[in-house]
């Protein structure tokens, strides 16, 4: 049985997990297992609960999916063989880790750059 409250879910949430629910029992799976399943049905498709509370986080559900798309197409690349040059992913990296890069490169003023100029400087650099 799943733990925790389900007060963080959407109303559609959990619709959806009935739903699911349903169709596992429909196909014999024991109550339990069935709202196990039908749960983590829902929070692999959405990212957990939708619905902002003390959870700290400010990340909406649309943020999260696009941000597992961008780590699936890296992975693929990256299981195809294709190196993940720093030029290439430059857009899609963090000004964190941009401003790690320009630090290990020693590009001056830096710390004052915006991520579309750390960008810049980076390509040139390079």
């Amino acid at each position: 049985m799943p733990r925790g409250s389900k007060d963080k879910y959407t109303d559609k949430q959990k619709r959806k997990a009935e739903h699911i629910e349903e169709s596992y029992e429909n196909k014999g799976v024991p109550s339990d297992k069935a709202e196990a399943r039908a749960w983590a049905t829902v929070n692999k498709q959405s990212g957990g609960g939708g619905k902002s509370c003390g959870s700290g986080k400010k990340t909406d559900s649309g943020e999260k999916k696009t941000a597992r798309s961008d780590s699936a197409k890296r992975a693929a690349k990256t299981r195809e063989g294709k190196p993940r040059a720093s030029t290439d992913s430059l857009e899609t990296q963090t000004k964190e880790s941009l401003l790690k890069e320009a630090r290990s490169k020693d590009i001056s003023g830096r710390s004052t750059m915006s991520k579309a100029q750390l960008i810049e400087a980076l390509r040139k650099h390079q």
